[in-house]
């Protein structure tokens, strides 16, 4: 099944984070993300031909996240998001965050 397809499960508190095999295997599924040097987070920079736009996307992944229960940094700039993902209950990724970034790399297709 698609990551995109899927549905974010709840994470407890001390929920043991992705290994950097994991990682790397769910991150072939999303190229456009990139790992953050921390290990801890992924992100992706998206540019828009206007503000409105950047602020339309940044509903539609708000949007996202509140039916997924999974909700991402986002930095709204001129014509630019900057859309980062990871999960604090295990103080890094899982794939929650996987998941989530494929649903938001879907809304530009």
């Amino acid at each position: 099944m698609k990551l995109s397809e899927k549905h974010c499960q709840a994470c407890a508190p001390g929920t043991p984070a992705l290994a950097g095999p994991e990682t790397r295997a769910m991150l072939e599924q999303v190229p456009q993300w990139r790992l953050l040097e921390s290990g801890g987070a992924i992100s992706r920079d998206f540019v828009f031909d206007t503000y409105w736009a950047g602020v339309v996307f940044v509903n539609a992944v708000a949007w996202i996240a509140q039916k997924e229960q999974h909700h991402p940094d986002m930095e709204l700039g001129y014509k630019k998001v900057g859309v980062r993902f990871s999960t604090h209950a295990a103080k890094g990724l899982t794939e929650n965050d996987f998941i989530c970034a494929a649903k938001v790399d879907r809304l530009l297709e």
